[in-house]
């Protein structure tokens, strides 16, 4: 951990409620609720493992900014058709990279899993976040979210944020 600010205990349950939130809007679909966990200039990433690991670009989901969010949000209440399905997240604990006066760096493992109306439940997607989250008057918000999905293969489609 970077020496140059520790992070107390409250600032550590408040980053780790910030990521149960997450988890709860995405599985409650309520997409406002996501698109507020986050600052306005905020980045979101999808990307595969070979990727990140590689510095390649390529990511399958990429939005830079809550208005971009905000446009995801919309699209799937109102214009993206597919098959509905419902989604549970699994978080690890948030694991703090770095803190400085600045921003906190916390890296979180994930698992993901579906379940279609007509079918079992499955695993969807593994993988971590690597986050930076910032303090401001709402408290801690992702500043930076980038998903790092560890298969190579995924389904055809990925409507909802992991």
């Amino acid at each position: 951990m970077n020496p140059h600010k520790p992070i107390d205990w409250v600032d550590f349950l408040a980053i780790t409620q910030l990521y149960a939130d997450y988890a709860h809007a995405v599985d409650q679909q309520d997409w406002d609720a996501w698109c507020e966990l986050f600052t306005d200039d905020c980045i979101y990433r999808l990307v595969p493992r070979e990727n990140h690991e590689r510095g390649l670009p390529l990511a399958t989901l990429f939005f830079d900014s809550k208005g971009m969010l905000k446009d995801r949000a919309f699209a799937i209440r109102d214009t993206l058709f597919h098959d509905p399905y419902y989604q549970r997240h699994v978080m690890g604990v948030p694991r703090i990279l770095s803190a400085t006066h600045v921003d906190v760096r916390c890296e979180a493992n994930y698992a993901v899993f579906r379940t279609k109306l007509n079918g079992p439940s499955t695993v969807f997607n593994t993988g971590r976040s690597l986050d930076r989250l910032v303090h401001g008057a709402n408290g801690w918000r992702f500043a930076e979210r980038v998903c790092v999905y560890d298969s190579e293969m995924i389904p055809n489609s990925i409507i909802y944020p992991i």
